[in-house]
């Protein structure tokens, strides 16, 4: 994957609602807020430290998830597959239009594009 941050996010995306709510609240002020540890530790009032444990713990649960599901893992090969059917439709879509005009084949574009889109939820 790009960087640790990416990751991390991702990571998040996927996992972080099994997170507690503290977990959750560190890490997101960490990783999305871009707060330093220490200003997280004041903000609590508990030690660097302490934060540093908690964010770490996260992540280690989060990785653990990944690695047993391989869910972020297959969804950023599956991503390219989508981006290249989307970009296909999108080609027919616009020589159906200059050449054909065949609503039938519109149509069909228009579900491929619906079901591609869904697929990157």
């Amino acid at each position: 994957m790009k960087n640790q941050t990416f990751r991390m996010t991702m990571l998040f995306d996927f996992y972080g609602e099994l997170l507690t709510e503290r977990q959750k609240e560190f890490y997101q002020l960490y990783y999305d807020e871009d707060l330093s540890l220490s200003e997280i530790a004041e903000n609590y009032g508990i030690s660097r430290q302490g934060v540093r444990d908690v964010i770490v713990r996260a992540e280690a649960y989060m990785t653990e998830i990944e690695d047993k599901t391989g869910l972020v893992k297959r969804f950023m090969q599956f991503a390219p597959h989508v981006e290249a059917i989307e970009s296909a439709v999108g080609e027919i879509v616009q020589m159906n239009h200059r050449l054909f005009e065949d609503k039938r084949l519109a149509e069909l574009c228009d579900t491929i594009g619906k079901e591609a889109a869904a697929l990157k939820e």
